[in-house]
């Protein structure tokens, strides 16, 4: 895991819309770099297999944006939440490119299908002039309390970092419980609560904000040299309120 990323989740924000952005473009070489930095990221899990295809256009993606990066991926346990995971290395990748970034759920492409392979979701992005177009404080971005996503006293500094963690309309469908030796990671989500998003879409969404989650968790975790044993689960019914996702065994 690439520790250098840690200094992007301050610098990241989502680009709702790509206006006063300056008139610099995405290049034919950074394309290429980012296919070649999205094959060589880690998974979350080992045996899915995953592409991307960026396209310039997306059918109902108008943001303002230069290109979407569509995620495909097999239909195996976990594979939600493995996009998640693979794709927020990527976003923070690009920001420290300069390149802006909206991950765009509701975006409908033409092609479902990429070898066999089936759409997940897309990331619009488009070149940045300044980086002081990117979020100037982080901790002024609207999150949930700290006693809303954790229980329990341990690892505090933690939490108020992987809280600012992206999620599709910002549910923030997350909560640990922590203790001295372990961090216990749900994927939870209110019933009623779903802001704008169709109901029905709202867990398959909220599988990938938790994946999203998990990286953030793990990139604070080896940044500051805190060595843990993951272990993932898969979730028994997707329809809970509260699902058991991981469990990090610290070691130090």
């Amino acid at each position: 895991m690439n520790k250098d990323m840690y200094s992007m989740i301050f610098k990241r924000k989502s680009f709702h819309l790509f206006r006063n952005i300056g008139n610099e473009h995405i290049t034919e070489d950074e394309l290429k770099d980012i296919e070649n930095k999205f094959n060589k990221l880690i998974p979350l899990v080992e045996d899915i297999k995953v592409k991307i295809k960026i396209i310039k256009d997306s059918k109902n993606c108008k943001r303002g944006q230069e290109y979407c990066i569509l995620f495909y991926s097999e239909k195996k346990d976990n594979y939600l939440q493995n996009i998640g995971y693979l794709g927020e290395q990527l976003d923070l990748y690009l920001v420290s490119k300069n390149i802006g970034t909206l991950w765009f759920g509701i975006g409908k492409v033409e092609e479902s299908k990429l070898d066999g392979l089936d759409f997940v979701i897309m990331i619009a992005i488009a070149k940045v002039d300044s980086e002081l177009k990117f979020r100037k404080d982080m901790y002024k971005s609207k999150r949930k309390e700290l006693n809303e996503i954790w229980n329990g006293n341990y690892y505090l500094d933690v939490a108020n970092i992987v809280r600012f963690a992206p999620s599709a309309c910002n549910t923030q469908p997350w909560f640990v419980e922590s203790s001295e030796k372990e961090l216990k990671v749900y994927r939870y989500k209110k019933t009623g609560k779903r802001g704008i998003m169709p109901i029905d879409m709202v867990k398959y969404y909220n599988q990938i904000d938790i994946g999203i989650f998990l990286y953030f968790l793990e990139l604070y975790l080896n940044k500051n040299n805190i060595k843990y044993e993951r272990t993932l689960y898969v979730e028994e019914n997707v329809d809970n309120e509260k699902n058991l996702t991981a469990i990090y065994k610290i070691n130090s």
